[in-house]
């Protein structure tokens, strides 16, 4: 089950959320934190640990920092994506400004992510 902790992740997990970034914080303070379908916060899922995650809609919520915009960057995205995939997750990415610039059309794509019929396996 992709929701179960990765021990060897587990330390880390728990770092990241003490050490959230600001736009983290933000989204999770202001949001996700008293949205009506549970998420988690620094989840470990396999050999990654994603900013978001929502058990029941299968969806992972990632924020982009400019780390991820250059080659290396995009190719790890890819893969990680790829991998949560293939345990029957959508991933929704969104990019760092738009946590400050929309983060009511960040609030409404969430919203949309979670509610979408998808048939995952």
């Amino acid at each position: 089950m992709p929701t179960k902790y990765n021990p060897e992740l587990t330390g880390n997990a728990r770092q990241l959320r003490k050490n959230m970034t600001a736009e983290e914080r933000q989204l999770w303070y202001q949001y996700l934190r008293t949205y009506p379908v549970k998420f988690y916060r620094q989840r470990a899922m396999g050999h990654y640990i994603v900013d978001f995650f929502c058990a029941k809609a299968k969806l992972v919520v990632e924020l982009d920092g400019s780390q991820h915009y250059d080659e290396a960057g995009l190719a790890y995205d890819r893969a990680r994506t790829a991998y949560l995939e293939s345990l029957g997750l959508a991933v929704l990415r969104i990019p760092n400004d738009e946590i400050w610039k929309n983060l009511r059309g960040v609030c409404e794509a969430i919203d949309e992510a979670v509610a979408r019929p998808l048939h995952r396996p």
